[in-house]
This record gives C-alpha cells, structure tokens and sequence, in this order.
C-alpha cells in the first residue's frame, strides 16, 4: 500500500507540472546589462531549461532565435510573456542581412538573447558570426549554459569521456565521409558525431570499413525525450541493430578511441571485405594501407586473395 500511494503521489505532482505548464518555475524581474546572451535550450524536455535561462528570456530587450515558433512555444510552456518585446529570427541563411540589425540594438545598449532550436547555440548551431562580432565590438558577450546532445551522450553512451572531439556531422558524399572518417583513425580521443537518420546505417558501414568492426562505440537518439533509446556494442553490432528497421529522431554517435595496440590480420581482412563491397581490389587496398599505415603490396594480395574466394 506505501509504493501504492508513492506512485500516486508521483501521478499527481506529475500530473500538476503537465497543468502548470512549467509555470510552478520561478522567474525574476531583474534589470540585465546590456550585452549578447546566448541562452541554451532544453533537446527534449522542456523542463530541463535553466531557472538562469527563464530569468533571462523574461528580461532581455530582444529576443532573436534559430526557430522563432519554437522559443515561442517554449516561454509558453514556461509561462515567459513576450511583452511585445520583437523575436527576431536568425540562422544560417540569413546571418549575414540580420547581424548588422542585432548589433545595431547591442551598440544602443539593448540586451539581446539568442537562442539555438534546441541546445546549446554555437555547438552544431548559429551563432559564432555573431558572437564574434559582438565580442570584436566591445560589447558584453555571456551565456546561461544548459543541454547539449554531445554532453548528454558522452554521460550516457559507456565510453571514455577524459578526453573527447566532437566532429559534428561528416560529409553525405561517401568518398568524403570516408575520407573525413579517417583524418580522425587515430586520434586518441572519443568521437562524437551528429546523425540523421537516413544516413545512420551507410554512416555505421563506413566506419566499420575504417575504424574496424570490433571498434565499440554506441548511439542515442531522442535524448531526455519518452523514448529515449541509447544502442552499446561493436560497430558491427549497432550496424546490424540498425538495419533491423527504421530509426528515428536526431542521432550522436560516439566512437572509443583508437587503441595503441597493432591491428591484427584478421581485422585488416575484415575491413578489405568491407571495403571491396564497394570498391575496387586496388582502391580497397589503398585505402586500408593507409588507414594503417601498413605496405600497399602486402594488404593488395590479401584482397586478392579474398576477391578469389569462391
């Protein structure tokens, strides 16, 4: 009967915090100084938002964001009335013709908030035009610090986090992404990437063909949110578990760092077999000889030799 009640305790709180609409969050009246403020926004639940970000999305003079209609939904969630306060929009298309209009309001001394669609802006976002700009001008340039999908899944993917390197998303091209995919073979870091998910399993397959089937890594997706799913194992492993059907929601991709130790034969064979199914006996061999730094000649005759198998 007491885990009864618990569970309808949590019911009930849960229940009023979906009424609340975030409202039960404090917000203060507070005077902000003049400067740019880059404010991160929650990747999933709205309640992850900072009571730091809610004061200023409250206060500031302007407000511009990545996606209009989604900062407006999420100070609706929260309660933040707009005050006929202009919501600007400002992205990668039209950065250019809206930067001078934002530090027109900045050199004013206006306080200006900037928010990505979800996350942290700059990272994978807008953003680093303007906040070098700004900062080239002499005005304040801060941030109320929050969600990021590269931290979130670094926490939750099982791999080493003491050093890391967010390379955000490849080239769609294949012989770009293959190339981009191994400038980073032997970095002694955890890889992070950006995924969609029409492009995870040829994504998967190529790091297979350069990193090694046996590498781990694993795969998030619909972080913070009800499904949220989070896929450990091989490359090999996850590949497969992504070909099984369709995958959905914005994706990271984390890859254990390369290991000191030598790659043995048969790892170089399975990433020749990979490696031929899309392309030529001497293009396969160029590619995993230099991937590991080994003689082309050696690594030519074993495609051959798998090329003869029947």
């Amino acid at each position: 009967s007491f885990n009864r009640g618990l569970a309808q305790l949590f019911r009930r709180c849960d229940k009023k915090a979906k009424n609340d609409k975030g409202k039960a969050v404090s917000k203060r009246n507070i005077h902000l100084a003049p400067g740019l403020y880059f404010v991160a926004t929650p990747i999933g639940t709205a309640r992850d938002i900072t009571l730091r970000a809610l004061d200023i999305l409250t206060n500031v003079d302007i407000l511009a964001a990545e996606d209009t209609r989604s900062l407006r939904k999420l100070m609706d969630i929260h309660g933040v009335a707009l005050n006929e306060r202009p919501i600007l929009a400002y992205h990668d298309h039209n950065g250019a013709r809206m930067r001078p209009k934002l530090m027109q309001y900045l050199q004013e001394g206006r306080s200006v908030a900037y928010a990505s669609e979800a996350g942290t802006p700059l990272i994978a976002d807008p953003g680093f035009d303007l906040s070098k700009t700004a900062a080239e001008a002499g005005v304040l340039v801060t941030t109320a610090p929050g969600p990021s999908a590269v931290i979130t899944a670094l926490t939750l993917a099982g791999l080493p986090t003491d050093r890391f390197l967010f390379e955000g998303f490849v080239p769609n091209a294949r012989s770009a992404r293959l190339a981009a995919l191994r400038n980073l073979l032997n970095v002694p870091a955890t890889l992070v990437f950006y995924e969609s998910p029409k492009r995870l399993v040829p994504f998967l397959q190529d790091a297979c063909a350069v990193y090694g089937e046996n590498r781990q890594a694993a795969y998030c997706r619909e972080l913070t949110k009800k499904f949220e799913d989070i896929q450990r194992g091989t490359l090999a492993e996850l590949l497969a578990k992504a070909q099984t059907g369709p995958v959905k929601g914005e994706i990271v991709v984390i890859i254990d760092r390369a290991q000191s130790s030598p790659v043995n034969e048969s790892d170089i064979e399975a990433q020749l077999k990979i490696a031929l199914q899309s392309m030529s006996v001497r293009d396969a061999a160029e590619f995993v000889a230099q991937a590991h730094g080994v003689a082309k000649r050696k690594i030519y005759q074993m495609a051959l030799n798998i090329e003869q198998k029947p």
